[in-house]
């Protein structure tokens, strides 16, 4: 057997170096750039994971033992005497990808990414983790030690959960343990590369896994690197806007693939960040044991957080049949006691089962655009909340300052502003009232006026009267002749009487003829008579007739007159309502605008008060600093590593 391209006791700076003297190859495809050798180790990777795993001597290794030689925290001098034949055919296969990672990156990638997800041995873990992340050559490694130097506000958070991260490992067990020693550097150096996101408790567990790996300075930088380049930044941000972003797509895949489980979890209100936070903040390394953590860390530090959505599918699956038959409290504890160990024996079968699962990198992108559209919205209505609290804010510390300054003066002016109120409100009653009565009776006016006789009639009428009276003075005139003819013809009779001129015969016959002609006179005189009474019967009804039209014709133009003035009085007080309504608007205007400048306002203070607050915390901070710089500087310890 060929001896492997990296040994055991090589460092790690060793095999960086190798990378850019390895030879240089140029295969077409992955299957014609192995060999039978690789072809057979490749055939053999399954079955040797499996051992590898189960090989409890050999993660008491990587767990407990370290190397002070500056490139490794896991000694294998002890591990190496006990590989087995697959152990060495697999350092004979990743010392070559060490060796030719360029070449590996750029031409096998799908072969790489299989070995990724079929586990990278832990002895190579510390170097291809570097190479993965492009953490070998940073800028930022040369000033971890003037970072130990400094002090940083997160110093005392640091302090305080440095126990609580892997308490049950030997590394980081003990308060003055080297474990914790290193992890705090660490987390310190990067509080103070990065002040936005400072510390966050979850971070630890990952600065935590790659400690157990490489020493703290190449740590540092690959934690570095996942920040910056894989979403973790986001997701330890004081907002954790990243983490809702997960949540939210999360959700959408459960709602997608599993629809009665989301059902039930919605029906016990088991939210999916009370069980997928964690998953999310610690990659499942607070979840899984260590040897199945990192497997998913392995896959994670090669395609990012996709295998954290499929890992967590994948186990929501697996144990729906489950989580249905429980309420919430027996599904919270089912995650936290079944659920992490059912693939302690078998990582290969989990990894299986997250990569059948249903992952779309197009919808993921598209609800990331939906949940930025609604945070968006959430953020616009809270600064409205928020505004409208400081007004109200203010307008009751103005009431509590007038109702303190002079209580019965502004009871008074209350109660002032209220009658007011109430009679301009009657008032306008009123008027409308008004309005309508007046609008009402000039339309029965013109109804009333359409029906009187119009002027032609009337007119008619005046000429009809005029006739009789002519008419009527005819008949006058012509009775007048007959009594003077009839006066005549008795003066004659009476005369001839008196002178007895005639005789007896002629007298008689003379005496008739004047009777007759009397009797005829008086007949006519009398139909004369009836005719004038007639005639003057007619006059006085028309004349009565003329004399009511007259009355009726005065007594419209009296109410049209009226009406007239009404509708004028009308109009007035409409118009006068429609000045005060304008009135009533502009005053309105002038108090919105009024309103909106006070609000502009009260924000730039509230704004000037927010900076000077942040100020003056950051004065206090570094206050802090300086106090806390005098009495700790001396108890902090450098590297272990020298």
């Amino acid at each position: 057997m060929a001896s492997p391209a990296v040994s055991p006791d090589s460092s790690s700076h060793e095999a960086l170096s190798s990378v850019n003297s390895a030879p240089a190859c140029s295969p077409t495809s992955d299957s014609e750039n192995l060999s039978p050798d690789e072809l057979e180790l490749l055939a053999k990777l399954e079955e040797q994971n499996r051992l590898l795993e189960a090989d409890s001597k050999s993660m008491r290794s990587m767990n407990g033992s370290r190397r002070n030689s500056g490139s490794s925290l896991v000694s294998s001098s002890s591990a190496s005497s006990n590989l087995s034949h697959l152990e060495e055919d697999t350092w004979i296969l990743w010392g070559r990808i060490v060796n030719e990672w360029d070449e590996w990156r750029k031409k096998k990638e799908k072969l790489l990414k299989e070995l990724i997800r079929k586990g990278i041995p832990h002895h190579f873990r510390a170097i291809v983790w570097q190479l993965l992340c492009s953490a070998t050559d940073m800028p930022v490694k040369n000033q971890y030690s003037e970072l130990l130097k400094m002090s940083s506000p997160c110093e005392k958070l640091i302090r305080r959960d440095i126990a609580r991260t892997y308490p049950e490992h030997e590394f980081f067990k003990g308060q003055d343990s080297l474990g914790q020693e290193v992890l705090f550097n660490v987390m310190k150096a990067y509080s103070l590369v990065d002040r936005e996101v400072g510390y966050c408790q979850g971070s630890a567990f990952i600065v935590g896994l790659l400690l157990m790996q490489m020493p703290e300075e190449e740590a540092f930088c690959v934690f570095v690197r996942l920040m910056q380049e894989y979403r973790l930044r986001e997701l330890f941000k004081p907002s954790m806007a990243e983490l809702g972003l997960c949540i939210y797509q999360f959700e959408y895949m459960l709602q997608e693939q599993l629809p009665e489980l989301n059902i039930h979890f919605r029906s016990q209100s088991f939210l999916t960040s009370m069980y997928a936070s964690s998953w999310f903040l610690t990659l499942f390394l607070t979840t899984f044991p260590l040897p199945v953590a990192t497997r998913v860390f392995d896959i994670f530090m090669y395609e990012g957080l996709e295998i954290v959505f499929r890992v967590g599918m994948a186990l929501l699956q697996f144990n729906q049949a489950e989580l249905v038959q429980l309420d919430m409290e027996g599904m919270s504890q089912y995650f936290q006691k079944v659920i992490p160990h059912q693939f302690d024996s078998c990582p290969d079968k989990l990894i299986l089962r997250a990569f059948q699962v249903k992952y779309n990198p197009k919808k993921m992108k598209r609800l990331e655009k939906e949940y930025a559209a609604i945070k968006n919205k959430e953020m616009e209505e809270q600064i409205e909340i928020k505004r409208l609290r400081t007004e109200n804010r203010l307008l009751k510390q103005r009431i509590e300052t007038l109702e303190k300054g002079n209580p019965r003066f502004s009871e008074e002016f209350v109660t002032h502003l209220e009658t007011e109120l109430e009679q301009s409100r009657l008032r306008e009653s009123e008027t409308l009232g008004a309005l309508k009565e007046m609008q009402d009776k000039v339309l029965d006016m013109e109804k009333r006026s359409s029906l009187l006789p119009d002027e032609d009639n009337v007119v008619r009428l005046q000429e009809e009267l005029q006739a009789l009276a002519l008419r009527e003075a005819e008949a006058v005139k012509s009775l007048t002749e007959l009594q003077q003819q009839v006066k005549d013809l008795s003066d004659s009779w009476q005369a001839g009487r008196a002178g007895g001129r005639w005789k007896e015969s002629p007298r008689r016959s003379n005496a008739n003829a004047l009777q007759e002609a009397v009797v005829a006179a008086r007949l006519r005189e009398a139909q004369a008579q009836a005719e004038l009474r007639a005639l003057r019967q007619r006059v006085l009804q028309l004349e009565t007739q003329g004399q009511i039209q007259r009355t009726v014709l005065g007594r419209a133009e009296q109410t049209c007159a009226g009406l007239r003035e009404q509708l004028r009085l009308a109009a007035a007080q409409s118009k006068g309502l429609q000045a005060q309504l304008s009135e009533s608007h502009r005053k309105h205007a002038e108090a919105q605008c009024k309103s909106k400048e006070e609000v502009m306002a009260v924000r730039l203070r509230e704004a000037d008060s927010m900076a000077a607050l942040a100020e003056m915390r950051q004065r206090v901070a570094e206050l802090e600093i300086q106090v806390g710089g005098t009495g700790g500087r001396g108890d902090t310890v450098g590297t272990p590593w020298g």
